[in-house]
């Protein structure tokens, strides 16, 4: 199995936060299926596409944002005649622990709305203004006037209340709306049963069983649809759920494991540390610590 891909963050503890600014993409050399820690917004400048998030593909228009929480599968597809212009942001939460005001509002909330309903794509209530943020963002990091940093942080905290009085839970407006119908029917199913059920039976044979065709098609399109093979993947969905439960519970790492769907913890080890460079308890060592040192500059 080859390693999933990563992208490279700069390692600054004090300043988790990157940029990657008005970037044109071409398919030849547009990263392939992809996961990591860090929260990721994309705004679309120009040019169209197809942006595979989680289970779900969406169509990339001028003006769309895209939130990705940390740990999601995504990969985008730009068009090879309308190019994508896109800005990317990834920062980690850290950057953001500031003190409750006490009105509820949690400027990560759009983030949790989008894991939970699927919605990780917003069309922008102001193309300019977005465009002006992501622009003045890019200038701080460029010049690094005295205060840059706290600086990129208030203009990020911008960007994120912008998004969330935009998907305020009074808009209703359903994911489906958002979604594009991609590759057969079945396809979109067993995306789904792979989320669901991760302890579940997830071979190539189970899952093309369970859709009606034969292994050998469900493979080749899984492929052109995904970039990745079924055990890939399967495997890169399961240890972004360990993550999740290394994090949010006090399991051990067998329960967990098993829960994932790995009846082997010496294999479950070599996975973990395979995609996500570091052993599932050194991995829940480093989120200790940083929630530890987020609530102490609170």
């Amino acid at each position: 199995m080859r390693q999933m891909p990563k992208r490279r963050f700069s390692d600054d503890p004090h300043f988790p936060f990157d940029l990657i600014h008005r970037d044109m993409k071409h398919p030849d050399t547009e990263l392939p299926d992809h996961l990591h820690d860090r929260y990721e917004i994309v705004y679309i400048h120009q040019g169209k596409g197809t942006f595979f998030i989680d289970q779900a593909f969406f169509e990339m228009r001028p003006g769309d944002l895209f939130v990705i929480p940390g740990n999601t599968i995504h990969r985008a597809f730009p068009d090879r005649v309308d190019r994508i212009t896109s800005t990317a942001v990834f920062f980690a939460p850290s950057l953001l622990s500031h003190a409750e005001l006490g009105d509820g509002y949690e400027s990560m909330r759009i983030f949790e709305q989008a894991r939970l309903e699927g919605r990780y794509r917003l069309a922008a209530s102001s193309q300019g203004g977005t465009e002006r943020l992501v622009d003045k963002i890019a200038d701080e990091l460029r010049t690094h006037a005295p205060g840059y940093r706290f600086a990129v942080v208030l203009l990020l905290q911008r960007l994120l209340l912008g998004m969330n009085r935009t998907a305020a839970p009074e808009d209703n407006e359903g994911a489906d709306v958002h979604t594009k119908r991609v590759g057969p029917h079945w396809m979109q199913e067993m995306l789904r049963h792979i989320d669901r059920h991760p302890s579940g039976e997830l071979s190539l044979s189970a899952l093309a069983d369970r859709a009606a065709v034969t292994p050998a098609h469900f493979s080749r399109v899984f492929k052109q649809l995904t970039g990745l093979n079924v055990t890939e993947y399967v495997n890169a969905k399961r240890i972004a759920c360990a993550k999740e439960l290394l994090v949010a519970t006090d399991d051990s790492v067998d329960a967990i494991a098993a829960r994932c769907g790995y009846e082997s913890l010496p294999h479950f080890h070599r996975m973990f540390k395979k995609l996500s460079g570091m052993t599932p308890a050194a991995y829940k060592r480093s989120r200790t610590l940083r929630a530890a040192q987020a609530r102490a500059g609170d």
